[in-house]
């Protein structure tokens, strides 16, 4: 997509988050309705391992679960636009949201301990990261969008809530930070490779697990939190957990963290972001996700 065509898009789209929170649910249902009715390549993913993950639930169950979550991913064009367009006066007016867990982690903060901040892909996670980057300081990690021009957007919309960002990639940076005493968002929830990852179970089904994680804790000795938020009617709730992974080695470090997530995804299935080929290097990509 050529920068031209990107620019008219972001600009209808910054006209769009203008729009009253009322009506913004109102199109984002309606989007959600016309995606679901779209045969497009992230439905059918969502579906593929919506299925493979729950193996004991009936279809009409199953077909729930997926349908609510197409809908409700027509909430992302925006909820996204909020976090990264919006004032922190405008959002705390028109989002009704609660943080529980703050105080702990602003106190280990102040203690001068890094924290690694691990949380799952939900549909809203750019909102859940600005909202909680609006009471404490946080740093991210991210992949770089192949666009130049939308990643300075991204960028520029991500620093509104958090101190700063890197790239996933660029270990050595947020490694630093966390020796510094900084707190850092960090998802190990997708299919990153095998190079860099060991097979552990997700959802009883083998998946690519990023390995990182607990090198990095163990290099850092920084304290492991978890933050885990979903949706309770139109109240964004975001809770705060400490984990205690530390003592564990790099196989049941990602053992305990993915099984964590599990139960995180299970409480609220139709939020999770499942348009991505989560078993892709296990499973396949031609055999699962053809």
């Amino acid at each position: 997509m050529n920068n031209a065509l990107l620019i008219i898009l972001i600009t209808f789209w910054r006209a769009i988050i203008l729009l009253p929170r009322s009506l913004q649910l109102i199109l984002s249902s309606f989007v959600g309705f016309l995606l679901y009715l779209i045969p497009l390549k992230r439905n059918k993913f969502s579906k593929i391992n919506i299925d493979l993950c729950f193996p004991n639930m009936s279809t009409n169950e199953l077909q729930e679960i997926y349908k609510r979550n197409v809908i409700l991913s027509g909430k992302i064009f925006f909820d996204t636009g909020i976090a990264w367009f919006w004032s922190n006066k405008r959002i705390n007016k028109n989002i009704s949201y609660k943080i529980n867990g703050l105080n702990k982690l602003i106190k280990i903060q102040q203690s001068g301990q890094g924290v690694l901040l691990f949380f799952k892909h939900s549909l809203h996670l750019e909102l859940d990261t600005r909202v909680l980057g609006m009471h404490a300081e946080i740093y991210g990690v991210e992949r770089e969008h192949n666009s130049k021009y939308f990643q300075s957007i991204q960028r520029k919309g991500r620093l509104k809530g958090m101190c700063d960002v890197v790239d996933r990639n660029n270990t050595i940076r947020f490694i630093k930070w966390l020796k510094e005493g900084k707190t850092v968002l960090y998802a190990p929830d997708q299919d990153y490779g095998m190079k860099k990852s060991n097979e552990i179970k997700f959802f009883n089904q083998p998946a690519a697990t990023v390995s990182a994680p607990s090198k990095i804790v163990k290099k850092t000795s920084c304290k492991t939190f978890f933050l885990n938020s979903y949706l309770n009617k139109n109240q964004l709730i975001i809770n705060i957990e400490e984990l205690t992974l530390n003592h564990l080695d790099e196989f049941n470090f990602s053992e305990n963290l993915n099984m964590y997530i599990e139960e995180k995804i299970k409480e609220n299935p139709s939020e999770y972001l499942w348009q991505h080929r989560r078993f892709k290097s296990t499973l396949g990509k031609q055999n699962l996700y053809k």
